[in-house]
């Protein structure tokens, strides 16, 4: 069993001592990747859910000694201590409370002497009381608990309680720590040596908006909080009377204090406005000198602090989550909320090198959901395309669980705040994976100006990348398209519509085409049977009969003659997925509706062998045999089903396993997030595991959160969970190293006199000069209405008035 597909950016990400490894935690493991290849090493695996929290220990002091140690907390309500080197699990605390955030102030590497002598350290970790009843308008249920990590047990009660969990942040001193509640700040500082659970002081600081996000500056006692207007505070001053180990007088101007509310404990407050949405991240540089947000415009904006000026990293193209910078001052890393880590080079802020995940659904509105496909599968090389919020299609290769490319279908900046104008509703990939075709439905504004809009990629294996290569405009006249689906031997594709009609589309190039490169898509033949909407479309397996649905009915037709063949029995509701299983001998068709049903087809005599009422999600069949597997949904369970509801508590979904000539399942597994999810049978080819059968096909299962897991459905002793790794990921090689000037501002260009002196003393205007108009970062650009109006003016010839 293969698992992947997990999120990289649940959780802020960890830079190891020397900056050569990351730390992510995904899932139930971290995850160590490389910073000089991007490639995953190896995975820390002892917890049993959700990792929260990765905290390396710092080398200071122990400069010849390279410190590979660190501690994690999960949702299992452990934390563990663990020798990432190796890799090796040192110790294992058990708090027996989920923990949805940890820190561990003054962590440091300087007591750690061996694995009996661990540092007589506390950690500070943010838990859910379990005990109270999930009511989440009266009950209390988060807390702020201590726990001494040398004996392994809680400390004391509750620092603070709050309705929910909250995330913990730390100062890099590890004098104050703090959560955002609301419209407070709570913050505590621990003392320097050994303290006990009352000595913990703690003061709160106010707002007038309920805050998302906190930092505090490295040296001085200056904290900043985000909230969810956009707004940035950022006070002065902090906790000068109450962390002050000194009594001292009352000020006698204690009430000049600007912007500070009520009695907080700060010199003063200020307000920076950049943001348009929620504040998802704050964080000073390592010197002081500048604090970093971000939120879901997807812009890096770094203040300066003392005269707040900003500079940007514009178009990242996702919100972003979190930002961590590592002991090296030129390297950080800033999470996406579309699964991506960027590493950056500082100051310059360039983007070094991405570690991709798989991309989330897409959110749309709801309206548009129905529009929405979802995601298929290249069989042969083990890859899912799926397609993302920025209009382009991921390739992501199941058998390595990485990011192999991405292919853009339409141009489009991103813009947070527009509204969905665009829908990616279809795609289909040819069997050996050398064709794609991809449907895109331009939605109307008030009833005007949609469009549908079908394109044809080929892919080049010099570039590794598709090209567009045919774009045909509302093919089926204004009628949304259904269905899309390509020969499994010929180059010829079909796509059906609810205009009540099917279109066969063929390539084929002459030998000067060919030579021209001007090859292309044309429609062969139309289809239609009694005008009824064509709702789904599919080759049979050897591509000698072509199966469209017809609402109820299905038709069975010749492709290359494009002649009826026969009229397949009648559902209740319309059919919207045909599957042939095998050597085409049987088709399966899905219905939807209130009457959802699963039937199964003998081709043979055009006859019904069974079937059930089955909301099925997804249809998977293999090719050598009549076997065929289905994803369906559990409805929504009543209330007298209460022993069925407690069986199936956080299970929505079953996989059956059939023969087609056969009703009764030959396996079932529950699942989870069954709603989007999809099943392919991949190619037996493939190789997982070197004691498996080469005839055994490996099914996968992707949930609707694009999780997946790859098992043997017909021999389940087998599937006992492996990883994945590519060849050559264990082994890397060092980079070399720059420093100085190089490594901050990176190598000078070559000076050429002849050519530089002579481009510096000429200048030749641009015949064009609208061309840079439109030129610029997306926060920063002009109103349309602006810019079109330049444009045009630039057009016209001037006449002066006489």
């Amino acid at each position: 069993m293969v698992s992947g597909g997990k999120s990289f950016v649940s959780s802020p990400p960890a830079f190891s001592n020397d900056t050569k490894k990351l730390l992510i935690c995904t899932g139930n493991t971290v995850s160590i990747f490389s910073i000089s290849t991007g490639m995953l090493i190896f995975e820390l695996e002892g917890h049993t859910d959700l990792v929260t929290s990765v905290i390396v220990v710092s080398s200071a002091g122990s400069a010849s000694n390279i410190i590979c140690n660190c501690w994690t907390s999960s949702l299992d309500g452990t934390i563990c201590y663990w020798d990432f080197s190796l890799p090796a699990l040192i110790k294992k605390v058990e708090v027996k409370l989920p923990i949805f955030s940890m820190v561990i102030p003054r962590l440091s590497s300087l007591s750690v002497k061996s694995d009996s002598t661990l540092p007589n350290h506390y950690a500070f970790i943010s838990t859910e009381d379990v005990k109270k009843p999930n009511d989440k308008d009266k009950d209390w249920r988060g807390q702020i608990r201590m726990v001494d990590l040398n004996k392994s047990r809680l400390v004391g009660g509750p620092l603070a309680e709050t309705l929910k969990p909250e995330i913990l942040a730390v100062s890099s001193s590890g004098e104050f720590f703090g959560i955002q509640n609301k419209r407070k700040l709570h913050i505590w500082k621990v003392p320097c040596k050994d303290y006990k659970y009352d000595e913990v002081k703690k003061i709160k600081l106010h707002h007038t908006k309920n805050f998302t996000t906190l930092a505090f500056h490295p040296t001085e006692m200056v904290v900043a909080g985000g909230d969810v207007t956009g707004r940035i505070l950022l006070w002065r001053g902090v906790g000068k009377k109450t962390f002050s180990e000194k009594v001292t007088l009352k000020l006698e101007n204690e009430e000049d204090r600007p912007g500070v509310r009520g009695d907080d404990d700060a010199d003063s407050c200020s307000t920076w406005h950049w943001h348009p949405s929620e504040v998802k991240f704050l964080r000073f540089s390592s010197d002081g000198a500048y604090l970093y947000s971000g939120g879901k415009e997807g812009v890096l904006v770094v203040w300066q602090l003392d005269t707040g000026l900003k500079k940007f990293l514009p178009r990242i193209g996702s919100p972003l989550l979190y930002f961590v910078d590592s002991p090296d001052p030129t390297l950080s890393s800033v999470s996406c909320a579309d699964n991506q880590i960027h590493l950056l080079k500082m100051p310059r802020m360039e983007v070094m090198k991405s570690i991709a995940g798989i991309k989330p659904p897409c959110r749309f509105p709801q309206i548009y959901e129905c529009l929405h496909q979802g995601f298929v599968f290249n069989k042969a090389a083990g890859l899912v395309a799926l397609p993302t919020e920025t209009y382009c299609i991921q390739f992501y290769s199941l058998v390595d669980d990485r990011e192999v490319a991405e292919v853009q279908i339409c141009e489009r900046n991103y813009q947070p705040v527009d509204d969905v104008t665009v829908v990616l509703t279809l795609s289909a990939l040819s069997i050996d994976g050398s064709r794609m075709s991809t449907v895109e439905l331009k939605l109307p504004e008030d009833g005007i100006g949609g469009m549908v809009t079908l394109k044809f990629w080929d892919y080049e294996p010099d570039n590794r990348h598709f090209i567009l290569s045919t774009v045909i405009y509302d093919p089926h006249s204004e009628a949304r398209i259904s269905a899309l689906a390509f020969h499994p031997s010929q180059n010829m594709a079909v796509s059906s519509s609810y205009g009540g009609n099917f279109k066969i589309w063929v390539n084929r190039s002459d030998i000067q085409h060919q030579m021209l490169k001007k090859d292309g898509w044309r429609c062969q033949s139309v289809g239609s049977y009694k005008k009824r909407p064509m709702t789904a479309a599919e080759f049979s397996t050897d591509g000698s009969v072509l199966a469209v649905a017809a609402e109820v009915v299905v038709t069975l037709w010749d492709p290359d003659k494009n002649v009826l063949l026969a009229v397949v029995g009648e559902t209740i509701m319309p059919n919207i997925k045909l599957s042939f299983v095998g050597r085409s001998q049987y088709l399966v068709a899905v219905s939807c509706g209130s009457n959802a049903q699963l039937s199964v087809w003998d081709l043979s005599n055009l006859s019904i062998i069974w079937s059930y009422k089955l909301l099925a999600e997804a249809v998977a069949c293999t090719t050598d045999s009549a076997h065929f597997a289905v994803l369906a949904v559990i409805p929504t369970l009543s209330k007298q089903s209460s022993l069925d509801e407690f069986m199936l508590r956080g299970l929505d979904g079953v996989i059956l396993l059939f023969s087609a000539d056969n009703p009764v399942p030959i396996s079932m597994w529950s699942v989870k997030k069954a709603k989007g999810g999809g099943l392919a049978f991949l190619d037996p080819s493939l190789s997982f595991a070197s004691d498996r059968e080469a005839h055994s096909q490996m099914l996968v299962y992707i949930n609707g959160d694009h999780e997946y897991v790859i098992f043997d459905p017909f021999n389940m002793e087998a599937n006992e969970t492996s990883k994945i790794h590519r060849e050559g990921n264990l082994l890397f090689e060092e980079e070399s190293g720059q420093f100085g000037y190089t490594s901050v501002y990176g190598e000078l260009p070559k000076f050429n006199a002849k050519t530089d002196l002579a481009s510096s003393l000429t200048f030749v205007p641009s015949d064009k000069p609208w061309e840079t108009i439109f030129s610029g970062p997306s926060h920063v650009l002009p109103p349309l209405s602006k810019l079109c109006s330049t444009f045009l003016a630039s057009l016209l010839e001037k006449i002066p008035n006489e």
